[in-house]
């Protein structure tokens, strides 16, 4: 049975966008196929929370190979949406002194659904613990009301070369 929601989708205006494709841009560094967010709806530094949210699309670079037939998003690829999601919301609140954050870690991952081209994965995060040199995260991914996967990510400061 699925934990609780961080916050039920059914709560989040999907309409209210915070943060566009370009605001995204301007925080966090992925490019092109690696660009894993549509829009951020929700970041509030109150609750340590932040949604958003990918439009799965029918020409995703993993459509072809990954079910030829009967496509699914790959896990890895929702994980990937996650940690975009945590990054953006550590970087705006400046958890941590950085140029962007990486990475460091996924735990507890579970997956639930099917993730399909024509889906909005809809992403909750609340930012977990804090230290100089991490942040965990709890993150959700929704299709409709139905929890797709969760897991707990760790975020990392890292400085451009």
């Amino acid at each position: 049975m699925p934990p609780p929601a961080i916050i039920k989708p059914s709560d989040i205006d999907l309409t209210r966008v915070v943060a566009d494709a370009d605001a995204i841009r301007a925080v966090n560094p992925q490019r092109f196929e690696m660009e894993a967010l549509t829009a951020i709806v929700l970041c509030d530094p109150v609750t340590k929370t932040i949604a958003g949210y990918k439009d799965v699309r029918p020409d995703e670079f993993w459509v072809r190979g990954h079910m030829p037939g009967n496509p699914l998003m790959p896990g890895v690829m929702m994980c990937e949406a996650a940690a975009q999601l945590c990054s953006y919301y550590l970087m705006t609140q400046k958890v941590f002194d950085a140029d962007f954050v990486g990475l460091g870690g996924l735990e507890e991952v579970q997956f639930r659904q099917a993730v399909r081209p024509g889906d909005r994965l809809v992403l909750v995060a609340k930012l977990l613990r804090e230290r100089r040199s991490i942040a965990q995260s709890s993150v959700q991914g929704f299709v409709g009301d139905a929890m797709a996967f969760e897991a707990i990510i760790k975020g990392v400061p890292l400085r451009k070369r």
